[in-house]
């Protein structure tokens, strides 16, 4: 059965022209090896959501599930001088969505995006679908176009 996110998420994606097909998987897929496992897919082409904040405004990173975000790198590629990880709170505020359930888009405010190049080199990705337990296909070119987002070499 669908929750409130993951039917809040599909509505959003909809608005967007995408149709997602999403799979649920019981066991959770909250960490990127979990969702690389289940899925059957590698774990570097699961997009982590990461919610960071720079300047008192959220960021959202779309990482590699291989990479670790550098928060130099990061802060370089936004023109600031420190981004520092968000809290749960923060994450939720920002997006609408859980840690581990955080999607790449739909969120519940506009939130400046960047995307690690690592990304961009796969067919098809793998993103949470608004919990930690649902997840999506799409390729990097529509994720790009849907997020609108800055690519850059973040990871470290």
């Amino acid at each position: 059965m669908a929750s409130n996110a993951t039917e809040r998420f599909r509505t959003r994606a909809a608005a967007h022209g995408l149709q997602i097909v999403m799979s649920e998987f019981p066991a959770g897929t909250r960490t990127a090896a979990d969702a690389a496992e289940a899925i059957g897919c590698d774990v570097a082409q699961i997009v982590k959501s990461l919610v960071f904040v720079a300047d008192r405004a959220p960021v959202l990173c779309l990482t590699s599930g291989a990479n670790r975000v550098d928060e130099a790198k990061l802060a370089m590629a936004l023109g600031t001088s420190r981004v520092a990880k968000a809290d749960a709170d923060q994450v939720r505020a920002a997006t609408g969505y859980a840690i581990g359930g955080t999607p790449p888009f739909g969120h519940d405010t506009t939130i400046t995006t960047v995307c690690d190049r690592d990304l961009t080199g796969f067919e098809e990705v793998w993103a949470a679908a608004g919990t930690p337990d649902t997840v999506f296909p799409l390729s990097p070119s529509v994720l790009l176009a849907i997020t609108t987002a800055l690519v850059a070499d973040i990871s470290a």
